[in-house]
């Protein structure tokens, strides 16, 4: 699928910079054409020798490339390449991305760039780990970037081994399977680089992450959320064009979002997210239930610390407002609502009785028994459920799943 494919390579000043000698030939050997841009940095650990040889073209580094008034068209390349492959990325390369410091030709070249972007951090783990990498790495995300990592998913829960740069192979098959995908739909189905204002004009209300239902100060009823996939569903709405907000319960702090189409409005409790969705949904042309909003909260909160006394501990709970089913009532003609389910048992049946129940345009469900799926993985499998149909995806980062379930709701508008 990557015959006759024009890919501009950028490699960085990392350790793991001789392996793009590697995907060079990878990506040749399968009849793409290849043009390598390298950051100054990146020229002390390969040459550009070497990879002038590997690729029959001149390697690109400085913006001008004699003393006589020629230069290199960064805009040129952004036109010219079916998509752009930056391997090994490093730290400081990605934070330039993300905030549009353009100071190299390789920046330049990525802002002026039209076609996808594949992204291959390269880097230690304290330095991947880091809040700020990690907030990097979201906004490229926001932006439509892949990110190639490792195994799958993008920002794991679990770091192990994660910083290294994926294996030349494996970059090579994303990219031949990003390729067998849009020419197999004819668009970017499934993944994060959907169409530009697509959804310009719509407003869409999207919930993530947990509730906490306070015992006492110090105390909670809670759940695993981490928010990931709602958060992956903004983004993905936001760069289609669409206006979201965002309903979020409490989360992790490197849990951000960086798009200016997204407004953020930050909850604790069921009550309070239900509160705020009431507000907003009258406004809204969707709405996509995402968080997992606890069903009972204590009757009451003690005013202080609970101290252990020995004996048995009684909480009486009582039920929180269903925000699905407030919704569901309120939904005028236009409006479309999006529910999910996570399930251990009797998955479908269950799925559609709340799909029912709710009023539910269509609902999307996953299973706690499917390896990947659920709460704090980077990937989910889901089934997305309308009344008549049911439509299974395969296991996927959740920046690819949230691409499937917007494409869905695009057809509803």
């Amino acid at each position: 699928m990557l015959q006759g494919k024009k890919i501009v390579l950028g490699i960085t000043g990392s350790i793991a910079a001789y392996k793009a000698c590697l995907i060079i030939r990878q990506l040749i050997k399968k009849g793409a054409e290849v043009q390598v841009v390298i950051t100054p940095a990146g020229k002390e650990f390969v040459t550009p020798i070497t990879l002038s040889a590997l690729t029959s073209k001149p390697v690109i580094s400085e913006f001008f490339s004699q003393r006589d008034g020629t230069w290199h068209s960064h805009v040129d390349l952004g036109l010219w390449a079916d998509a752009m492959l930056i391997a090994p990325a490093t730290a400081s390369t990605i934070g330039k991305m993300a905030n549009g410091v353009a100071d190299n030709m390789l920046i330049t070249t990525y802002l002026s760039m039209k076609a996808p972007v594949f992204v291959a951090p390269a880097m230690d783990l304290d330095m991947y780990a880091h809040p700020s990498t990690q907030k990097n790495l979201q906004i490229l995300q926001s932006y439509g970037n892949l990110i190639i990592e490792p195994g799958t998913g993008f920002l794991a829960s679990k770091l192990e081994g994660k910083g290294r740069m994926e294996e030349p192979e494996n970059i090579v098959t994303q990219l031949e399977q990003f390729f067998a995908e849009k020419e197999a739909t004819g668009t970017a189905e499934g993944c994060a680089l959907s169409p530009k204002d697509s959804m310009k004009g719509k407003k869409v209300l999207i919930t993530a992450g947990p509730t906490y239902e306070k015992i006492d100060p110090v105390r909670f009823i809670g759940n695993y959320s981490s928010g990931k996939m709602g958060f992956s569903l903004a983004h993905e709405c936001a760069i289609r064009g669409a206006e979201v907000e965002l309903v979020c319960g409490p989360v992790s702090e490197t849990m951000q979002v960086n798009h200016p189409n997204i407004h953020r409005t930050n909850v604790e409790s069921a009550r309070e997210m239900h509160e705020a969705c009431l507000n907003l949904y009258p406004q809204m042309d969707s709405a996509i239930l995402c968080a997992a909003v606890a069903d009972y909260a204590p009757e009451k909160t003690a005013p202080q610390k609970m101290k252990r006394t020995g004996d048995d501990m009684v909480i009486c709970l009582k039920p929180n407002p269903d925000i699905a089913a407030s919704l569901g009532q309120m939904k005028k003609d236009g409006q479309t609502l999006i529910g999910f389910a996570l399930e251990t048992d009797n998955e479908e049946s269950n799925a559609q009785s709340k799909l029912k129940k709710k009023n539910f345009d269509f609902i999307v469900l996953n299973s706690l028994r499917d390896k990947g799926a659920g709460f704090k993985t980077d990937t989910n499998k889901i089934t997305i459920i309308t009344e008549n149909k049911k439509t299974e995806y395969p296991l996927k980062p959740k920046s690819e799943v949230a691409g499937d379930i917007v494409d869905k709701l695009e057809s509803l508008f």
